[in-house]
């Protein structure tokens, strides 16, 4: 409240005032200085006497807003000593007030617009130029992205301080990426700014198996100042239109949704309309599509589940991790195939020799938040020819083999692992070089046909892949060529997360949005694709806020 109160202009100074009567009193002026202009100090606010001088105005702003706006200063008096102050302002200013008001709304238009309150304290003029809508409506659009609608808001009657200071500013905390607490479902929440309007986007993944189409997105709140002087917030959930709901923000990366017309979210023909039109949805079918009975009671399970959390939700936040120079592609946000669970989100990230996916999306067995897969980029396995991929106990042997060095390994330390022959082994080597090497054993594999000599010189050339006879796959379209594969361990669990281990599989890389992951255990492939929406507010400021966050995730459902 103080923050939007002082953008409206509360506080007052004096020094300007004084400094103007002084002048008059020098020039003989009888004129007295009214009651109400003779202002009090804010605090230890100071004025100020010029732009290099001891007593600085944009001082009293703080120090981050004085030393912006002195830098402005400098470079505003360098552009008057070329003639630009010869119709508005003094020919040699000495302070701030002498430059002409469009020089200060430029000046003032760069700094953040949680400086400006401070700013606006220090005297009458700055107060009655960080009125001008050009001011507000930059910050608008260089802090938040409004690129469009902003002149709309007049219709309303709203002015774009108005909107920063009662909207974007006391909601910023929430814009990003959020995991909703939906027990072992999770999902993925993304809150924007959209037009006029502070958007909470639930993303869904395609319809199983379809994991190369588009992420499907569907509103849960929204955020908004059109019917009133006052940001209003709307529940989306349901079939019956917006409705009343409230935002709640209290611990820090986390905050709540809640509903105040749950009646919008019934069905007129009960539940059983309500799971029709909810299946259709997630799945795109009707249940009687769906053979399998265990498929079907894992559906039933989770509408059941999952509608109880109609009325009030709480999220956490979560961070896209940053790339460094050493990581295998591009991290980020993949959707994947799991057997009857159907598609689910997950988060590839690198750290150092390891690359792990963490699940944001997640189902009885495995929950959200879990780590899936977790990758040892230190140990390649070099595929044999098209014909030996093909037998399931060939690379059940591969890879077991180098199962057993990790584990010989972990239990001494000392041990390195053994670069060996194609199929039979890992490739020493740790970081970058470890990838080089991974590289290198891929090119000396065999390849088919006449062309297997001169890929052999290209250390990232394709090579020809097909999944073993008798792996499933829920989709069957996948990539017939990968650049490397590395071995890995993949999570399984019971019902009920009971009793989980870690079992040996087959980590594939496709391309630079794709990759694969054999399960030796299940006998089971995923196929994960690339979410490609642009994702603003979503990175982790550093690697140690990321490492930190993962390690929450996991401990929400362990």
């Amino acid at each position: 409240m103080a923050v939007c109160a002082r953008l409206c202009g509360v506080g007052q100074s004096r020094r300007c005032r004084r400094r103007q009567r002084h002048n008059q009193q020098d020039q003989g002026s009888d004129s007295d200085m009214d009651d109400e202009e003779g202002v009090r100090i804010v605090g230890k606010t100071q004025a100020v006497t010029g732009c290099g001088g001891p007593e600085n105005p944009s001082a009293a702003a703080g120090p981050s807003v004085a030393h912006e706006a002195t830098a402005e200063c400098g470079r505003a008096n360098v552009r008057l000593s070329y003639g630009q102050s010869a119709s508005t302002g003094q020919p040699n200013p000495k302070s701030l007030l002498d430059l002409p008001p469009e020089l200060l709304v430029g000046i003032f238009s760069s700094l953040p617009g949680t400086e400006l309150p401070n700013l606006a304290l220090v005297c009458k003029t700055f107060r009655q130029i960080l009125n001008t809508e050009t001011i507000w409506r930059r910050r608008c659009t260089e802090e938040f992205g409004m690129r469009e609608d902003l002149r709309k808001i007049e219709v309303v009657g709203v002015s774009s301080r108005e909107l920063y200071a009662k909207l974007l500013h006391p909601y910023r905390h929430i814009l990003g990426l959020w995991q909703p607490d939906i027990g072992p479902y999770g999902g993925l929440l993304n809150v924007v700014v959209d037009g006029l309007f502070i958007l909470g986007w639930m993303y869904l993944p395609p319809h199983d198996p379809r994991v190369e189409d588009p992420m499907r997105r569907r509103p849960l709140f929204r955020i908004h100042m059109w019917e009133s002087n006052k940001a209003a917030v709307e529940c989306m959930y349901g079939h019956k239109g917006p409705h009343k709901g409230d935002v709640q923000t209290g611990k820090n990366d986390e905050f709540s949704t809640k509903c105040n017309q749950t009646d919008h979210h019934r069905m007129p023909g009960g539940r059983q309309e309500e799971f029709r039109t909810w299946l259709e949805e997630e799945w795109g079918r009707t249940l009687e599509d769906i053979f399998h009975e265990h498929m079907q009671e894992l559906i039933l399970m989770k509408f059941i589940y999952t509608s109880q959390y109609d009325n009030c939700l709480t999220y956490r936040r979560i961070y896209l991790p940053p790339r460094l120079p050493s990581d295998l592609l591009q991290p980020g946000l993949f959707k994947g195939t799991y057997g009857s669970h159907g598609l689910e989100i997950i988060m590839l990230s690198f750290h150092g020799p390891r690359a792990r996916a963490t699940k944001l999306t997640g189902d009885p067995n495995v929950p959200a938040g879990q780590l899936t897969l977790d990758v040892d980029l230190n140990r390649p396995v070099r595929l044999p020819d098209l014909e030996h991929q093909r037998s399931v106990e060939e690379l059940s042997r591969l890879v077991l083999g180098v199962h057993e060095e990790a584990q010989q390994e972990a239990q001494s330390p000392d041990v390195a692992p053994q670069g060996v022959a194609a199929g039979k082994g890992a490739v020493a080597g740790g970081g970058a070089e470890g990838l080089e090497l991974a590289m290198e054993a891929q090119s000396e594999s065999p390849q088919p046909g006449p062309s297997s000599s001169s890929s052999s010189s290209a250390p990232s050339e394709a090579q020809a892949f097909v999944l073993p006879l008798g792996v499933m796959a829920r989709n069957e379209v996948y990539p017939r060529t990968c650049k490397m594969c590395f071995y890995g361990t993949g999570l399984i669990a019971g019902h009920g997360f009971t009793s989980p281990e870690r079992t040996p599989g087959l980590f594939i890389l496709f391309d630079e949005d794709r990759f694969g992951f054999i399960w030796l255990e299940l006998k089971s492939f995923s196929l994960y694709s690339r979410l490609t929406d642009q994702l603003a507010h979503a990175y982790a400021p550093n690697m140690e806020r990321f490492e930190a966050m993962l390690r929450n995730m996991q401990s929400w459902t362990s």
